[in-house]
Parts: C-alpha cells; sequence; structure tokens
C-alpha cells in the first residue's frame, strides 16, 4: 500500500510532474493500493480545468486505476475544489479527512494534516470559510478566470502568511493529534501538510 501527499504539482515545475507520471506507470502498479492524503496539485482551480498539465495527470490516473490499482484522494488545502468529475475520471475513490482504514491488519487514521495545525489560528478561520458548502458552491460557479484570479491571491496570501509565522504555529499541535488518535481509538495516524517526512 502506497500514500503520498503535498506533491504540489505545477506547470511551474514540470520535473515533479515528470516524476510522479514515472511512479504512477512503474511502483505503483505493483502496490495494493495508492493513498493520495492532500495537495497533489499546488492550485485545484475545478474539474473543468482545461490545463494540458492537469489532464495529463488525470490521464494517468486513470490509467492505474484501469490497471487495477485502487486508488482514494483526500482533499488537501490545495486542491480543495476537486469534486466528483474528477473522481469519474480519474477513478479515485474521494474519502473524508480522517478516515480510518485498514492497512495489513491494522486501523490507520488519514488525514490530509492541516485541521491539526490548530495553533495557526488565521488560517483555521480562512479554512472553515472556504470549505463551508456555501463558499464551494459558490466558487464552483464563478468563471475558470475569475477562479484563476483568485487561486492567485489566495497563493500570494499564503505565501505572505508563511514568510510572517513561525514555523511551529504552521506545524501540527502535538495536543490535538493525540486527541484525533483518541477519537478515532487508533495508535497510528499518517498524514502531511507539514512538509516533515518523519516518524513521530
Amino acid at each position: 500500500t502506497l500514500l503520498v501527499s503535498d506533491l504540489h504539482l505545477d506547470p511551474a515545475t514540470p520535473a515533479i510532474a515528470r516524476q510522479f507520471v514515472e511512479f504512477l506507470r512503474n511502483e505503483a502498479r505493483a502496490a495494493r493500493a495508492l493513498y493520495i492524503l492532500g495537495d497533489l496539485f499546488e492550485v485545484w482551480l475545478g474539474d473543468d480545468d482545461p490545463d494540458p498539465a492537469v489532464r495529463s495527470i488525470v490521464t494517468e490516473l486513470r490509467a492505474l486505476r484501469d490497471a487495477g490499482v485502487p486508488t482514494y484522494f483526500i482533499h488537501g488545502n490545495r486542491d480543495f475544489l476537486i469534486g466528483s468529475r474528477f473522481a469519474a475520471e480519474t477513478g479515485c475513490t474521494l474519502l473524508d479527512d480522517g478516515t480510518i482504514v485498514d492497512l495489513h491488519g491494522e486501523r490507520v487514521l488519514l488525514m490530509h494534516g492541516d485541521v491539526l495545525c490548530t495553533a495557526d489560528t488565521s488560517y483555521q478561520r480562512l479554512r472553515k470559510i472556504l470549505r463551508s458548502p456555501l463558499t464551494l458552491f459558490v466558487l464552483r460557479h464563478l468563471g475558470l478566470e475569475t477562479r484563476r484570479k483568485l487561486g492567485r491571491k489566495l497563493r500570494a496570501g499564503s505565501q505572505m502568511h508563511v514568510g510572517a509565522t513561525a514555523a511551529e504555529i504552521m506545524d501540527v499541535t502535538p495536543s490535538e493529534v493525540v486527541d484525533s488518535l483518541r477519537r478515532a481509538r487508533v495508535s497510528t495516524l499518517v498524514h502531511g501538510h507539514t512538509h516533515r517526512p518523519a516518524i513521530h
């Protein structure tokens, strides 16, 4: 079983996309399943985005699914607009953030990880607004060019926020991790978002 997150695929960094495609065509083909834990894309403007770089990844994910590898996706903070059309085109199953799966006989909690960063209160407020059903509805019905402009503004704001915020505030809050494990009644959590691969 393979788990990946935070590739932040972007036309500006084609080498990362090439590496991911190579992974999908080779190592992933032998997997029991592939779980993508969010932020696969640097920004996802909507399932109707015709960008060739986006479409090529959709095609490669479909090829993996057609090869018999179940593929699952949890939204990240950069690609939370991924919807049912993406799921249908790729064959990915969309999972809720905080899904418990059985990995080789162990119950494991899978999350993107941004909800664990509770000390970053301004981000959590923004997240609540962006993920509300009303906001999602409005965003999905805006024109693509309007979404592009909004995406650029959000990315610029994110970069400013990261530059002005202490690293420990943007990291997971240990007590929230423990609480999440207790609520889920599991002893293992796998998450992304923090860009600090490690076993804690």
